[in-house]
């Protein structure tokens, strides 16, 4: 594969990438904090950009609940223990809710909804459930990576008289650990910045800090939706 064949297939994944809705509302996600960070909460055009970008990412997310709603009805894997079941599906239910209700937030903060009292207390009950569904995805995560951990050692075990990396199964199991490792991470994160822009402990998780988390949390989100690299051949 030539230079130029190389370079046409990384930039029609770029194309591929940049057509993804999921992808665009996470590059303006990492906008949205990153000027959150700048402002600190203070006005001016770093808090006019979050602002901004905040009300754009709702367009973004119309009608995304249906996902979260499809993932609580659908079956889950043979052998899930049911602690890890009953925690998949309430994050599944508390995130469609925090999508569904966000809906209205925009309609609110659009003015097609004139009564702001009732807008902000959705936003305020829909950042809960966001909460709620991080919490739940930071547990399921933690189960699901002592599940892997005990299967790989199992495995080892298996073939400690061969060079593990040489398997293909241990290979995938290990891909799975470091994303579920980075997904882990990440809800633990999300966290946070439920906390900051809830304001329940101001005074430790400021709006800088929120603005720094979030925009690491974007970046993981950005990075968990990358294809696959090229891969160029070699005669």
């Amino acid at each position: 594969m030539s230079a130029l064949d190389t370079t046409r297939a990384e930039l029609g994944l770029l194309v591929l990438y940049l057509n993804k809705a999921e992808a665009r509302d996470k590059i303006c996600r990492a906008i949205q904090y990153g000027s959150k960070f700048l402002s600190n909460g203070e006005p001016g055009t770093a808090q006019n950009v979050d602002k901004s970008t905040s009300l754009a990412r709702k367009v973004f997310r119309l009608f995304k609940f249906v996902n979260d709603l499809h993932g609580l009805i659908s079956p889950t894997p043979q052998g899930t223990p049911l602690p890890l079941i009953l925690l998949g599906k309430s994050k599944n239910a508390l995130l469609s809710t925090f999508l569904f209700l966000d809906q209205f937030v925009w309609l609110g903060r659009t003015g097609i909804i004139e009564n702001k009292e009732r807008t902000e207390l959705l936003g305020r009950i829909s950042l809960f459930c966001w909460l709620g569904s991080s919490a739940c995805t930071t547990l399921v995560e933690l189960g699901e990576l002592g599940r892997l951990s005990t299967s790989m050692k199992k495995l080892e075990k298996e073939l400690k008289n061969t060079n593990k990396y040489d398997n293909e199964q241990y290979r995938a199991k290990l891909q799975k650990s470091n994303e579920r490792t980075l997904a882990l991470v990440k809800a633990s994160i999300d966290i946070v910045v439920a906390v900051g822009l809830l304001q329940l402990a101001p005074k430790k998780v400021t709006p800088r800090v929120t603005g720094a988390f979030g925009f690491v949390s974007s970046l993981i989100s950005c990075y968990q939706l990358l294809p696959a690299p090229v891969k160029s051949k070699t005669s």
